[in-house]
């Protein structure tokens, strides 16, 4: 389980930044917190703020953090580019420009009972890799022990944690554009598959991105064409929210590709006035439908792995009841047994409640007149007498009126106004 996220120096995120899913100590809705060894972990972050208040940008930090981790072996290349995989960063103020940025991660491992926790980050600068490390503490330990470090002003390259071989190994390949986590699992170092594959292990969904979308409505859940069964399960998933849809019929349609295979899909209905079934090209069912069609393999496999989903704009052409059950699923014990997390962020405030979310559970952007971006949580947010937020408040009411601040400042349009 992901226990906290630290970023600094990505695109409007100028410095340090903490997303942290340990829980607080509060009272709220205690018995959803999960005991990890000695950590006490959430299952759910939902992150409020405005339009380009950096929203999406705490979404890409930890996308991009996965994926140069699990392809940067990659990187070596000379003929690659190097500044085509290097982070984005603040691009406002020359220092910030030209400066490393950083990522790192607080996880345990699904299904590890010992109870380890990790700590895992890197940072990266203009020509590579400048920092990277690896950490473990056992349940019964206070400190945590070095597996690896490498950076510093003399290129110190700390391998203590590996075996000779695997230390030979790393040393002769590594280049500076490559992490030891990406070459090392690629060289099958254990250590470092365990920590490649808990980042392979989640799942990044952009509903605000058009191309990802057009992808996303065309995959089919796995077996989805061979298996009746699995057909049945997403017709159950369906009946959740949508009874009409009561099976599906596939057809295999030709392809100009070679060993491509295409299929049509259409959604069976009943019909009014007889027995027979009503078949409606998928394409043409709702919006909303299609989005819920495109998160179910996803959502079955976080479940199933106990893994992060991360989701940018659930909210998104979904009726707010629909976005409540899909984030009670990963609330209720019964269903998420694995203990996988969602992290998504919304402008749904019908679910800043306190009868849904605890207070840290809750999480704000706001950016400020120069466009630094910020990431603060509701539990830890102190109003202007130095108050910090009650339980029993109207979290939605006050969000929307300003006191938690991460709401647009808003002049009225002036498109129509005569010149």
């Amino acid at each position: 389980m992901l226990i906290q996220f630290n970023f600094k120096n990505y695109k409007s995120f100028r410095d340090d930044a903490t997303l942290d899913l340990s829980a607080a100590k509060m009272t709220e809705f205690s018995d959803r917190v999960i005991q990890v060894g000695n950590e006490k972990i959430l299952s759910v972050a939902a992150i409020y703020g405005a339009n380009a208040s950096g929203k999406s940008n705490v979404y890409s930090a930890f996308e991009y953090m996965t994926d140069y981790v699990t392809n940067s072996f990659k990187y070596g290349d000379e003929e690659d580019d190097y500044h085509d995989y290097r982070p984005t960063p603040f691009l406002f103020d020359s220092h910030s420009e030209n400066d490393e940025s950083s990522f790192e991660v607080y996880f345990t491992l699904p299904g590890d009972q010992s109870g380890r926790t990790y700590n895992y980050g890197f940072c990266i600068g203009i020509d590579g890799v400048t920092e990277e490390w690896l950490n473990v503490k056992a349940k019964s330990a206070r400190k945590y022990t070095t597996v690896f470090y490498r950076g510093g002003e003399d290129n110190e390259l700390d391998l203590v944690g590996f075996p000779k071989v695997s230390r030979e190994n790393l040393e002769v390949a590594l280049e500076k554009q490559v992490l030891i986590i990406s070459l090392g699992a690629k060289l099958k170092i254990a250590k470092c598959k365990l920590i490649r594959d808990w980042f392979l292990a989640n799942e990044f969904t952009d509903f605000g991105d058009p191309i990802k979308n057009f992808f996303m409505l065309r995959m089919l859940p796995e077996d989805f064409v061979e298996d009746e069964l699995v057909r049945e399960k997403v017709v159950d998933y369906f009946s959740s929210f949508d009874e009409h849809i009561k099976g599906f019929k596939i057809e295999k349609i030709p392809s100009d590709k070679e060993n491509e295979e295409r299929f049509k899909l259409s959604s069976l209905h009943n019909k009014i006035d007889s027995d027979d079934m009503a078949e409606i090209p998928f394409e043409m069912e709702s919006a909303g439908t299609l989005k819920m069609f495109a998160l179910y393999p996803e959502l079955q496999e976080v479940l199933k792995k106990g893994s992060v989903f991360f989701i940018d704009e659930l909210n998104a052409r979904l009726h707010p009841l629909l976005v409540r059950n899909f984030v009670l699923t990963f609330l209720n014990p019964e269903i998420n047994v694995n203990h996988a997390q969602l992290i998504f962020t919304t402008h749904d405030t019908w679910q800043l409640s306190n009868q849904l979310l605890r207070r840290d559970e809750i999480w704000f952007t706001e950016k400020d007149a120069n466009g630094v971006s910020s990431l603060y949580s509701l539990a830890d947010f102190v109003d202007e007498d130095g108050t910090r937020i009650r339980k029993d408040e109207n979290y939605e009411k006050n969000y929307l009126i300003g006191k938690y601040g991460a709401i647009p400042s808003l002049k009225s349009f002036a498109l129509l106004e005569e010149v």
